[in-house]
């Protein structure tokens, strides 16, 4: 059917209403309208302005392009998350929550009509090339970015495994806007990554949630214990830069670490979007310390696990405000493979803080500094036992001293120029279960 400006008014009334209409049943719209109150002004200027494109525009347009943007412009004046996805998005989309995808490994937003930086992801062309959570891109190549829709700058970004592009990118502290140049790649995300900092203390690397990051969690936390005795002594937990994901991945996780209690709840205007997830499984750790680590770039899901374990005193947050993205985007498919992603409920903690535009407060909060370590002086301080006839302690000695763990001098010694925060986080760790020990 070709739509005119005539029948269009008619349509939209008709969906409007929730009602089936012919083309003839002008009258009864109209009637319609007047008695629910909707804005026939408005939906006249609508289909004039429809009309005039139709005839005026310097080139033909097609129906379909008309109103397939007069549905992008509705729902991006809602806010930045809401959007429509043709096919080809709503499948890249479904690749993303599988972490597997085309592209640089960035998660982006608006801001100020530029797209934003929300976190790059790990082990990417992005993060390889030194992009950083809060960067604004205002170029891709030689197209400016100022006051493009975000999903056709996500496009533009997107292509080709090995093509390149530049970004040029204005960064908070550089005085000129600065260019990078990445290669695109395919993209395979290995949302969970572990190691053992020193004998008893885990590291785990929480990059993004998808859809198997909680049992891929506890299978490193498994791993962790063996290769350190079957126990471990306390765990930093790392959501850095972390854009977020998946609800259920991110609910998942905090279950890990908390045996009862709400762990998230949603507030919306439809029941569905009303929801409570609590915890029903042991805590992996045992009760062992947990720290967990945020900065500016941890979003959603991550907000929520930090908000969660917070509220739960379970652990203890470190580094920086999270970004305070505290919204629920629902994905509901349409016709003809493409889908509506729309903001439908907004995220609340166990003791009702709202995450949106608020983020989460650590308790330790800690800049993201780097340190260099000066060169150690070839005279050692003097201490009482290098007195000539210094007193003994009274006890028999075999003359032996007590030895740190294997590595962990040089392990302290790397963390405190690569990652300070972490760093710190150990110390805390290391802190806490002495005082666990004397309890």
């Amino acid at each position: 059917m070709k739509f005119t400006p005539r029948n269009l008014l008619v349509l939209l009334l008709g969906a409007a209403l929730g009602v089936s209409i012919s083309l003839g049943a002008s009258v009864f719209a109209q009637r319609e309208e007047a008695r629910s109150g909707l804005p026939l002004d408005e939906l006249r200027t609508f289909t004039d302005i429809f009309g005039k494109i139709k005839s005026d525009y310097v080139e033909p347009v097609e129906d379909k392009m008309l109103l397939v943007n007069a549905i992008r412009g509705m729902l991006s004046g809602l806010d930045p998350h809401s959007s429509y996805l043709d096919a080809e998005e709503f499948k890249d989309l479904q690749a993303g929550t599988t972490g597997e995808f085309g592209g640089l490994g960035l998660e982006v937003g608006m801001e100020d009509g530029f797209v934003k930086v929300i976190a790059p992801i790990d082990d990417t062309p992005a993060s390889r090339g030194g992009i950083l959570a809060g960067d604004l891109i205002i170029r891709l190549d030689d197209t400016p970015v100022q006051g493009m829709p975000l999903n056709e700058a996500v496009k533009l970004m997107r292509g080709p495994a090995g093509s390149s592009i530049t970004l040029t990118i204005i960064r908070k502290g550089e005085e000129k806007p600065l260019k990078i140049t990445l290669t695109r790649a395919v993209i395979k995300v290995k949302s969970v990554k572990s190691q053992t900092l020193e004998p008893g203390f885990g590291y785990l690397r929480v990059s993004q949630f998808q859809s198997q990051t909680g049992d891929n969690l506890i299978e490193a936390v498994k791993k962790l214990k063996q290769e350190n005795g079957g126990k471990l002594k306390g765990m930093v937990l790392d959501l850095r830069n972390n854009p977020g994901g998946v609800l259920n991945a991110a609910v998942a996780v905090s279950d890990a670490f908390l045996e009862s209690g709400l762990i998230v709840y949603t507030e919306g205007r439809i029941k569905d979007s009303q929801l409570k997830y609590s915890a029903t499984s042991e805590d992996v750790l045992k009760g062992a310390p947990l720290v967990v680590l945020v900065n500016g770039g941890s979003a959603s899901a991550s907000e929520i696990v930090a908000g969660a374990l917070q509220d739960h005193k379970r652990a203890v947050v470190m580094g920086g405000k999270t970004f305070g993205k505290g919204s629920v985007q629902t994905i509901l498919p349409m016709t003809n493979d493409t889908a509506l992603k729309l903001t439908t409920a907004r995220y609340f903690t166990p003791n009702g803080r709202s995450i949106q535009a608020e983020g989460i407060v650590p308790d330790i909060v800690l800049a993201d500094v780097k340190l260099t370590l000066t060169e150690k002086s070839d005279v050692e301080p003097l201490k009482e036992a290098d007195l000539k006839r210094h007193l003994t302690n009274g006890k028999p000695s075999n003359g032996d001293k007590p030895s740190a763990a294997p590595g962990a001098d040089s392990t302290r010694e790397s963390l405190i120029s690569t990652d300070y925060q972490l760093y710190e986080a150990l110390n805390l760790l290391k802190g806490l279960t002495t005082l666990q020990g004397r309890n």
